[in-house]
């Protein structure tokens, strides 16, 4: 909003001040509305130009548009000026004088370059010469402004884009495709594409903090050297740092400097992977999730991953793929797109599926009952979803070299006398040592101790299809409780559990497995 007029500076003796008075005036004017951020400032400098002098200005572009103008700076005015602007513009003039709708007009051309901006002044009688001089420093004044605001814009859109590339080249490090990776950002290939392993460490802090801290590490090529950090696209309050791991060791720099924002920044957390190779950053990132995740009760609030391996690389390789065949054989004809909108629902809410491929809730939620009715299984219970995940985790194997024991196995768990391998129950694969060993290894930091409460909060929370509420009348404890409970066993398990996902996948495989165990 345009402040009310101000008095007309004068000097001591009553006089019109002189024009370096009123330039002075304009110039602490704009300076109080630059510290302000006030986008409108070249319209506010004009008319208070106007204001001071009497005189209407306005900076018209190389097409005869005004940029800036004061009330008496009309549309017909600028028309009927439109073949000396086009002079001007075009740099064949460097100024010129002339009348029209009635008034005295002087014009500029401002600048060297063709074509370029024209500053008009305007007055019923001729401008005096110190009017004319403030004017031309006035609408120079102007025009930089404006270069500065178009600069800010171009600046600003320049990290916009870069920062949809950084999450480009996350989304196909996360599907393991390298190559892909490398392709879409030719010309200008990340150094962390070159290196071997990676450690995701993966940053909560306020979401108004994540630009800075990006930006603080950003190098002129929009990236962080060796290293890439973004903004992450489905919590608003998390920042992925890919960090460059090739000795396995961490690295003194980045991953340092991220622990020592944390230790000296209260609301901040960190969890921190395991070093895996590049092609292998989804598993780095799941780990980087379940460390933040017990990260937050620690008094440090930063934590490196401590889990077992995943249960899919320790089920009996062969047997394993024969079930994951048959429980994924009706989705293999759906659509591309609804079995990347079920993997991903399995990992994170709708919304972020939603914002992570660009379509609506509505949509995922359509390819999602696509898949259920393909698998005739509702994806809103908790063990349907466990069920999925893990028979999608062992198709992502690799169907050679089997971790465990590998001998054949039929529907009762026992290899077929014919030959043949039926595809065998996931009860009976659950029933190895291998995976007793896991669930034994996984629910020990609960189960074991002084947690029976917290334990038996899991129980029944898992029960309860992970509804808080309902565990909370199955307990008779109120909700508060129930959420406490379930953060300390985020930190005892090393598993992210109130966001759906992984963590809470395996909580379900490992009750399931101590629950039949002997």
């Amino acid at each position: 909003m345009t402040p009310a007029p101000q008095p007309r500076p004068a000097a001591p003796d009553g006089r019109p001040a002189a024009a370096p008075e009123v330039f002075d005036v304009l110039l602490r004017q704009m300076r109080r509305g630059l510290a302000r951020g006030t986008d409108a400032q070249p319209q506010r400098i004009a008319d208070r130009l106007a204001h001071h002098t009497g005189a209407d200005i306005a900076l018209v572009d190389a097409h005869g548009r005004a940029l800036v103008a004061t009330a008496g700076i009309t549309p017909d005015l600028i028309a009927a000026l439109r073949p000396v602007l086009a002079e001007l513009a075009g740099r064949r003039l460097a100024a010129a004088a002339t009348e029209a709708a009635g008034l005295h007009v002087r014009c500029e051309a401002l600048g060297p370059a063709a074509p370029g901006p024209v500053l008009v002044v305007a007055a019923p009688s001729p401008p005096a010469r110190e009017v004319t001089a403030l004017a031309s420093h006035t609408g120079t004044v102007i025009e930089a402004l404006r270069r500065l605001h178009r600069a800010d814009d171009a600046a600003r859109r320049y990290q916009d884009a870069v920062a949809r590339v950084r999450v480009a080249v996350f989304m196909a490090l996360m599907a393991g495709d390298l190559a892909l990776a490398r392709r879409m950002t030719v010309g200008a290939v990340p150094p962390l594409l070159d290196r071997e392993r990676v450690r995701v460490h993966l940053l909560s802090c306020p979401p108004g903090d994540r630009d800075p801290v990006i930006e603080r590490f950003q190098d002129a090529s929009g990236y962080h050297g060796r290293h890439l950090m973004l903004r992450c696209p489905v919590f608003d309050a998390h920042v992925i740092c890919l960090v460059a791991d090739d000795d396995g060791e961490g690295d003194s720099g980045l991953a340092a400097l991220l622990r020592s924002m944390v230790r000296d920044t209260p609301r901040y957390a960190l969890g921190i992977s395991a070093p895996h190779p590049l092609a292998e950053t989804a598993r780095a990132y799941e780990q980087a999730r379940h460390a933040l995740a017990a990260a937050r009760g620690t008094p440090q609030r930063a934590a490196p991953y401590q889990g077992a391996a995943p249960l899919a690389r320790l089920l009996p390789r062969t047997a394993a793929r024969a079930w994951a065949d048959a429980v994924l054989a009706p989705v293999r004809p759906l659509p591309r797109l609804s079995l990347d909108v079920v993997r991903l629902a399995l990992a994170f809410p709708h919304t972020g599926v939603a914002r992570l491929l660009d379509i609506s809730r509505n949509t995922v939620a359509a390819h999602l009952r696509r898949v259920e009715e393909a698998l005739g299984a509702d994806l809103r219970r908790v063990d349907a979803r466990a069920d999925l995940a893990l028979a999608l985790a062992v198709d992502d194997l690799a169907p050679l070299g089997p971790i465990g024991s590998d001998g054949p196995v039929g529907s009762d768990g026992q290899g077929g006398s014919d030959g043949t391998r039926p595809a065998p129950r996931l009860d009976a694969l659950l029933a190895g040592e291998e995976a007793a060993a896991w669930a034994e290894t996984f629910l020990k930091p609960v189960f074991d101790g002084p947690h029976d409460p917290v334990a038996d909060t899991l129980r029944a929370w898992i029960a309860s299809g992970t509804d808080a509420q309902r565990t909370s009348r199955e307990l008779g404890i109120n909700r508060t409780t129930v959420r406490a409970r379930l953060r300390t066993a985020e930190r005892l398990l090393n598993r992210d559990l109130l966001v759906p996902g992984p963590g809470t996948h395996d909580l379900v495989h490992a009750l399931r497995i101590a629950d039949r165990a002997p």
